[in-house]
């Protein structure tokens, strides 16, 4: 076909959609109507799969948007909390070769107290309603949130003192991530905590969770304890990591903790 028969289609076409298009703007209503229904009856199928689609996304961004930031880092604790008992079960259950064996929490208290006040901002502690007559003892972790925010640094009969993970006397043994490395969390005293003397062959990203390791008599199973916020080599050794991390949760809003009581009488 010659470029002068494609021109002379092009425009037969054009005059054909022409026609087509006063044809159908003056047609009489009731018949335009029949058309419309005429087709959504031929195409209801891919026009219901595009309107499910349409539904779905908006339902899922209504979701999102209805979901407060408290509550997704409440869910977030709690499903890292649930994957580290999986983990720590699952390894009981290798070691064992199928003997039976006690839950992580059983025989464990967990003692819910109100937040009375901080005791002094400046040294990140804070004072709760509860104390020796509860079972309350020195160097117990305190939750917040599902997530571990300090631990008992004094008591009495009735009250108890919480050291902060962010004070900067404030110092537990930590694991970040997947990686199986020992290494030591400490507070910078400004609502967050800093690690240290990490090797920088490990791979570590913001975001990662870090988790208080288990310790015998205070603390069965690991639990979250914050997130990588800023990772960076070390100014001094550019072999190491300086980590800092952000508490799991907005301690200085909570209202309630609990205190984890391990073989209460």
């Amino acid at each position: 076909m010659t470029t002068k028969h494609l021109r002379v289609s092009k425009r037969m076409l054009l005059t054909w959609f022409i026609l087509t298009g006063f044809i159908f703007l003056f047609t009489p209503p009731k018949l335009t109507n029949k058309f419309h229904f005429t087709f959504a009856r031929l195409f209801r199928w891919p026009l219901s799969i595009g309107r499910s689609i349409s539904l779905s996304t908006g339902t899922q961004q209504q979701l999102t948007d209805v979901v407060s930031r408290r509550k997704y880092n409440e869910l977030r604790n709690h499903l890292a909390n649930v994957a580290q008992w999986l983990h720590q079960e699952r390894q009981k259950v290798e070691e064992l070769s199928g003997l039976r064996d006690r839950s992580v929490w059983k025989g464990v208290d967990f003692v819910l107290a109100d937040v009375i006040t901080f005791y002094d901002r400046t040294s990140n502690r804070l004072i709760i309603n509860r104390g020796e007559n509860d079972g309350l003892a020195k160097g117990q972790f305190v939750l917040g949130n599902h997530s571990i925010i300090g631990t008992i640094s004094d008591v009495d009969s009735r009250t108890a003192q919480v050291k902060l993970v962010t004070e900067p006397g404030s110092k537990i043994a930590i694991k970040i991530a997947e990686l199986n490395v020992g290494a030591i969390m400490q507070g910078n005293g400004d609502n967050s905590a800093k690690v240290r003397l990490l090797s920088r062959k490990h791979k570590i990203k913001i975001g990662d969770i870090v988790c208080a390791r288990k310790k015998p008599g205070f603390l069965d199973t690991p639990m979250i304890v914050g997130t990588v916020a800023q990772c960076k080599e070390n100014n001094e050794n550019p072999l190491l990591w300086d980590i800092m991390v952000k508490p799991a949760c907005d301690i200085e809003k909570l209202n309630s903790v609990v205190v984890i009581v391990m073989n209460p009488q």
